[in-house]
């Protein structure tokens, strides 16, 4: 069995891959804070529910945004588990050439969903991840990684509007029916979700100008990228968990 790590802002997201097969994953919040103790018994407690051991696991490969996790949760995996994980990052193979003007900038999410959009839909390929920052990638028909952009999140905005103003309250983030709100939840979804609609609508049509013949296959992933893709002109299809399909990809290239 090989353990899967996605370490974002706000989520790590765990996976157990048998063979090619993803037969679980789970989704924990991200914090700073907890130390690897705790992220061990967490784990320890997610994996017998479904029957596994840690002695199951044969080797892990991670990928992370968050520097302190990036220390903790290796740590945990040595003490816990008795392996040492593999880190996307510098050296290690991806086979993805990174057009960035410093490749070293890119994050380790942004490559791993690029090798593997790349391996399931070839290109070119424009990806959208839909998490606490939007990120968009984009890959050429080569498998070239050309770059792209970044934009706040949609739950950072809904947290903005919270916090920065006296009478508007926290909301659900969900679509809307209409885009006339009757009440001041229901207009808050409104801007917030169909505003985001048409930020990350126009983002993508600028990109596809870019790309010679005009033309890209668009992937969402990401926490909201289902809430997103129901309305979006471009977003041809989701898979919110791309990420760990491309971590297993890169596992292999490098074992």
């Amino acid at each position: 069995m090989l353990l899967v790590i996605d370490i974002g802002n706000t989520n790590i997201v765990f996976g157990i891959y048998k063979g090619d097969e993803l037969v679980h994953n789970w989704r924990i919040s991200s914090n700073n804070q907890s130390s690897s103790d705790e992220y061990g018994l967490i784990l320890r407690q997610l994996l017998n529910v479904n029957g596994i051991n840690f002695e199951d696991i044969n080797d892990i490969i991670m990928a992370s945004v968050v520097p302190k996790l990036t220390h903790t949760i290796p740590t945990m995996c040595e003490r816990y588990i008795g392996l040492k994980p593999l880190i996307v990052g510098a050296g290690i193979k991806t086979g993805i050439n990174i057009k960035y003007d410093n490749p070293k900038e890119v994050g380790a999410d942004r490559i791993v969903n690029s090798v593997a959009g790349f391996d399931l839909f070839g290109g070119p390929l424009i990806i959208a991840d839909v998490g606490t920052a939007i990120s968009f990638d984009v890959i050429n028909e080569k498998g070239d990684y050309l770059g792209g952009a970044i934009a706040p999140g949609i739950g950072i905005a809904s947290d903005a509007l919270f916090m920065r103003t006296s009478k508007l309250p926290k909301v659900e983030l969900m679509e809307p029916e209409n885009a006339i709100g009757k009440t001041t939840i229901q207009s808050m979804q409104s801007g917030i979700v169909f505003g985001y609609i048409g930020l990350i609508d126009g983002i993508i049509e600028r990109l596809k100008k870019e790309i010679p013949g005009g033309e890209a296959e668009v992937i969402g992933t990401g926490g909201f990228s289902r809430l997103i893709s129901q309305k979006s002109k471009y977003i041809s299809r989701t898979d919110p968990l791309l990420t760990l399909y491309g971590l297993k990809l890169i596992y292999e290239k490098n074992k």
